[in-house]
């Protein structure tokens, strides 16, 4: 066996195992319910071994949160229309039609739901952060087109789209569409473009 051999299969048996329980959690939450993931069944479909689980994720949370945010990185690409308005309200649509599917929905649910604690504030942070990197690049792009303000804040922008969508979806339980979604994208472009500049403070 080659040295470069046995470096790689440390990280190679290590991807594997992450991939197997991130598909044993997406199974769980398809066939029974974001409510039944738990460590015991997750280690018995992904052939993992329970310690194994609590070494890498440390609570169910964190591991329903990783799991979940690798989905809906698949699931939810950065789309590039080539404008502004047609990026965020593809993006919306998709994020409307992802809700609508029980990862998606099961995504929304755990992290409304999950108790507050050191581990789960920094997982929910992670996800956010995470989400949000994922998507600055439509805004950076915008701005470049002179689309934007160059001093424009990217995640108020995000936020601006995707809270009436959650919204909705988790409590109002109003019917949303491509309609709601392109009329939010152009809402949030009109209310970043006229906010008014803040002078930082002395």
């Amino acid at each position: 066996m080659t040295h470069a051999e046995t470096t790689q299969r440390p990280g190679g048996r290590s991807a594997r195992v992450r991939e197997a329980v991130h598909q044993a959690v997406l199974d769980v939450v398809i066939d029974e319910g974001v409510d039944k993931v738990g460590i015991p069944e997750i280690s018995r479909r992904a052939g993992v071994r329970n310690s194994s689980i609590y070494r890498r994720w440390g609570t169910r949370e964190n591991l329903l949160i990783d799991a979940l945010l690798s989905a809906s990185e698949r699931e939810l690409p950065v789309p590039d229309t080539g404008s502004l308005h047609g990026d965020l309200s593809t993006f919306a649509s998709n994020l409307i039609a992802y809700l609508d599917t029980p990862l998606g929905d099961g995504l929304a649910r755990t992290l409304a739901s999950i108790s507050d604690s050191e581990e789960t504030r920094s997982a929910r942070e992670a996800f956010w952060t995470g989400r949000l990197q994922a998507v600055l690049p439509m805004i950076t792009r915008a701005i470049e087109r002179g689309e934007l303000p160059p001093d424009t804040d990217g995640r108020t922008l995000i936020e601006l789209v995707i809270a009436p969508i959650h919204f909705r979806h988790l409590l109002t339980r109003e019917h949303v569409d491509h309609a709601f979604a392109s009329s939010l994208a152009a809402t949030a472009i009109q209310a970043v473009r006229t906010a008014p500049s803040v002078s930082p403070p002395r």
